[in-house]
This record gives C-alpha cells, structure tokens and sequence, in this order.
C-alpha cells in the first residue's frame, strides 16, 4: 500500500500544490484519479470558504460549498456536492488509474463519508493515493490510514518524486 499526505501551515499551499502536481503528471500523459481544487475560481468570501474542484482527469468542475449568505460562519461545505464528486469519480473506476489525489481529507472523510470508499478502492487496486490534509482532520486520517501513510514535505518536487517513485511501484496490469 502506498498512501502518502501533504500539508502546509500556509493557507492554500496544499491545494496549490496538488493542483500543479496533477497538471504536471498529466501533461506527461499520466493517467490519474481523484479530484484537486480549481485554482482559476475565485471564492466570493473573504475567508475563502468558497470553492470548486475538478475531478481528474479532466473534469467536470463541481462547486462543493453553498452560500450560507453574507456573514454565516457555519460550515460551507456541500455534502450532496461532495457526494456528486464522489460519484464521479467512482463511476469512471481505478482500472487505469496510476495515482489517486484527493485534494483533502475533510471533514466528510473523518466522518466516514466522502472519498473513504474511493481510497479504499484505489487502495484495494494498487494505486498509490496522495492526500491533503489540513490540521483539524490528522487524527482521524492518521487513524484511517492506520499510521502507515507517509508524510512528505510541502515541497513540489518532493511530492513529484514521491508520485514518480510509487507509480513505478505499482503494478501495471491495466490496459494502455
């Protein structure tokens, strides 16, 4: 099983990062699975708890969050359009998927839902899978992955060799 996480204690770096390694692993015609934040969409909120993301490999782009109105602290986040992406990228399947990203382990995640059962299935078919993680959610990641996922530092060419080195790894025995 290789399952790595990324986390940065700068606001966005995670999300930045992971984006760029999934446009760089798929201009080298890499073929991956998950979803990774859209970077070009600006949130409307001064918090930036506003968001979409792209489901790899090339779409669509699902806002995940709901306006809760101006002023509202509670949480954004979509659970029916989390539960839309999760869908999405279960119905395309891991059968030739070399790498899984998720851009983070949320709150969904740390409650069971979200993307647990699509890691579990990239997993179960040997595809390395890379997560963000944001603070709030590492016990339960750490307990979902029973201490077996290895950390790397929230440098992109770590991660790059990261993801380079576990897809050589991996068995390849989907078709080209």
């Amino acid at each position: 099983m290789k399952i790595a996480y990324v986390s940065s204690e700068v606001r966005g770096e995670t999300d930045r990062l992971l984006s760029e390694i999934a446009g760089l692993l798929r201009s080298n015609g890499r073929s991956l699975s998950g979803i990774v934040k859209e970077m070009d969409y600006a949130s409307s909120f001064e918090n930036g708890c506003d968001m979409k993301v792209r489901v790899l490999p090339e779409g669509p782009t699902i806002q995940i969050t709901q306006d809760l109105g101006q002023g509202s602290d509670a949480c954004r986040l979509d659970p029916g359009a989390i539960a839309n992406a999760v869908s999405c990228v279960e119905s395309r399947g891991m059968s030739k998927a070399e790498l899984f990203i998720l851009n983070k382990f949320g709150p969904e995640e740390a409650a069971g839902r979200g993307f647990v059962s699509a890691i579990g299935t990239a997993i179960e078919n040997g595809v390395p899978v890379l997560v963000g993680l944001g603070g709030a959610n590492t016990a339960a990641f750490k307990a979902f992955s029973e201490g077996l996922a290895e950390e790397l530092p929230s440098d992109g060419d770590a991660i790059l060799n990261w993801c380079e080195a576990a897809m050589l790894a991996a068995p390849n025995d989907f078709p080209a």
